[in-house]
């Protein structure tokens, strides 16, 4: 009663007209179906109507009316995908009895004080559909952090990874039978908007607050709880460095793409006077006339040298014989510099902030099955580790980068889970593990392990990580199957729990079709049983995906402590990988913020990995180059 009170109070007291009654659809849209489910909806806010709030009083009066609530939705419509060349032209909140939209343009910064304590405190939980963009405007533009957030967009990742299918039209439809017309999300929200764009943004949000409702039960049915909470209180952090943006030398990045195109050039000229032996056709100087981007021309030029090419020419045929044949060495080398230009090229130089000099990317906070992020416009997760690229990204005038990355994280990972004897007693006596490995399967002594040997141990303890087999650790290596099946033998011969482990968890994923990480998340497989290939594929993830979650799941605890940690500090988070973290800072702080960082992705790890000793170790540079 006192809610409805709250609200019929401010609905008197707004501009006489702003408060109006709109259909779920947009005007001239089919009828949508609807069913008992959509009906005993409209009974709790989903009936289109809202209340547009153009003074402070009438925004104070929503925020008490929105206090009283267990929950609320919250979405904002901008003129851009990006904070920092955009603005926000609506902020929409609702509750099953009321919605709110803000017309942004009518207040000043700090007539949005009643939002804070709103906002700011973990109840009423705030629900967002990809909160992640949302905590961004607001911390950008009001410095308001969201403390209880609860995500659809991750939760219905949770429940069910589907590439593609968990944008606010798809998820509603899917736990609400509600159809959403999505049709003005690209309209032009620069000028004065209209009923209809109004009418859409209200729309967004009222169904918030009943997905929640939906979800809920699911979350805890599939054991999820703790995996979703996970994910959204890693949501801010994760926002806060994307708003910082890594700083990108333009200067160097230019040199480094010029002098990728001329060796490009180069490599590619060469390779047309190679390809021109086997070319029927060639140019008046002798060279080959061929496109180097068709498969098939490469294919035909290569089997007419001779080379036993039956059809595809992607680089795992070709790595084979790169060795026995000069021609497809220097292709393979024309291709990573193809690729350097296409993925790591001028593009990047375009999106690099003109006042800021800083590029500001997107995370996808669920971007595998597993749970683990990725990175785009640009990806900044996977820029070559040779010191070229890396130097490019450096600390600005007057503060310092601090890189801190676990050591061996998923071997420790795969410790804990196997609970073998030789892989835990290594890393709790500060053994080298790769060292161990390779003197158990060269049957040498440690001290006559040679560096060759142990960069093969290493090779084959990362790749048992990732599930590998004989065929592939032969193809990694170039040594004969039978030596490779060999080496595997030897090698959980000396890991026998291992060995143990790895199987029941593939079996274990085959059995159940799903496996999880060490904080719950599921991870789920669709497969025919009746396809080997298919089931081989499944047995594999199953043994990598416990493992690699896992490690998902720490970077993303570590973000969590690390923002409440850094606050009120000199430092802010600038990049993160999978097993690292990179920190602008200070140079008077540097020292102290790398232990306290170092402490934080510590504890983070040992909520989940407990029996094993964790590292991380921190470095201090001025470019990203430990």
């Amino acid at each position: 009663m006192l809610e409805e009170q709250v609200h019929q109070k401010a609905v008197d007291n707004q501009t006489p007209g702003a408060t109006r009654r709109f259909a779920l659809s947009a005007p001239g849209s089919k009828p949508t179906r609807t069913s008992k489910k959509t009906s005993s909806l409209a009974t709790r806010g989903m009936d289109g109507k809202y209340q547009i709030i153009r003074t402070p009083d009438a925004l104070r009066q929503a925020c008490e009316h929105l206090l009283q609530s267990e929950a609320h939705g919250l979405d904002c419509e901008t003129t851009d995908l990006n904070p920092h060349s955009g603005r926000i032209r609506l902020i929409q909140l609702s509750t099953p009895s009321a919605t709110y939209v803000i017309d942004y343009d009518r207040f000043n910064r700090d007539d949005f004080q009643p939002l804070k304590p709103l906002l700011e405190s973990p109840k009423p939980r705030t629900i967002c559909h990809n909160g992640k963009f949302d905590q961004k405007w607001i911390k950008h533009f009001l410095g308001i952090e969201i403390a209880g957030l609860f995500d659809s967009q991750l939760a219905s990742q949770l429940i069910h990874y589907s590439p593609g299918q968990h944008n606010l039209e798809a998820v509603s439809r899917k736990y609400l039978d509600v159809a959403l017309d999505k049709s003005l999300q690209r309209s032009n929200w620069e000028g004065e908007l209209s009923e209809d764009q109004i009418t859409y943004a209200a729309r967004d949000s009222q169904v918030l607050v009943p997905l929640r409702e939906a979800m809920i039960p699911r979350l805890t049915e599939l054991g999820l709880i703790k995996a979703a909470q996970l994910e959204f209180e890693a949501v801010v952090a994760l926002s806060d460095i994307e708003l910082a943006g890594i700083f990108l030398d333009r200067e160097l990045w230019q040199q480094q793409v010029n002098n990728v195109s001329r060796q490009h050039e180069i490599i590619a000229r060469e390779l047309q006077e190679m390809l021109a032996e086997g070319a029927m056709q060639t140019t008046l100087f002798g060279h080959s006339d061929i496109n180097l981007g068709s498969h098939t021309q490469i294919a035909d030029a290569l089997r007419q040298m001779g080379l036993p090419i039956n059809g595809a020419t992607n680089n795992t045929v070709l790595l084979p014989l790169k060795d026995q044949f000069p021609v497809v060495a220097k292709l393979l080398e024309y291709r990573a510099l193809d690729k350097s230009l296409t993925s790591y090229g001028q593009a990047w130089i375009d999106q690099i902030h003109p006042q800021s000099n800083r590029i500001f990317p997107d995370f996808n906070q669920i971007g595998a099955p597993t749970g683990r992020m990725s990175c785009a416009d640009p990806n900044v997760q996977q820029v070559p580790t040779e010191k070229e690229y890396r130097q490019c990204f450096r600390a600005p005038e007057g503060r310092k980068l601090l890189i801190c990355d676990y050591s061996q994280i998923e071997l420790r990972i795969l410790a804990e889970l196997s609970h073998d004897r030789g892989f835990v007693d290594a890393f709790r006596s500060g053994a080298d593990l790769h060292r161990t490995t390779a003197a158990s399967v060269f049957n040498v002594s440690l001290d006559n392990v040679s560096k060759e040997q142990r960069d093969f141990a290493k090779r084959l303890n990362f790749g048992v990580v990732y599930g590998i087999g004989a065929a592939r650790f032969s193809f990694m290596t170039g040594m004969p199957l039978n030596e490779a099946e060999a080496t595997l033998r030897r090698y959980f011969q000396t890991y026998r729990q291992l060995d143990e482990y790895l199987r029941e968890a593939g079996q274990h994923a085959v059995d159940n079709h799903s496996t999880r990480t060490l904080s719950g998340r599921l991870v789920q497989y669709r497969f025919d049983p009746a396809d080997r290939e298919q089931v081989s594929g499944v047995r594999r993830r199953g043994r990598n995906a416990p493992i690699q979650g896992t490690s998902a799941d720490i970077i993303k605890r570590s973000l969590a402590l690390l923002h409440h940690e850094l606050k009120g500090t000199s430092a802010r988070i600038v990049n993160v990988i999978h097993d690292e973290i990179v920190v602008e800072v200070d140079p008077d702080d540097a020292e102290e913020i790398g232990h306290r960082v170092s402490a934080k992705m510590v504890q983070a790890a040992t909520e989940y990995v407990k029996t094993i000793p964790i590292l991380a170790e921190p470095s201090i540079a001025d470019e990203w180059v430990k």
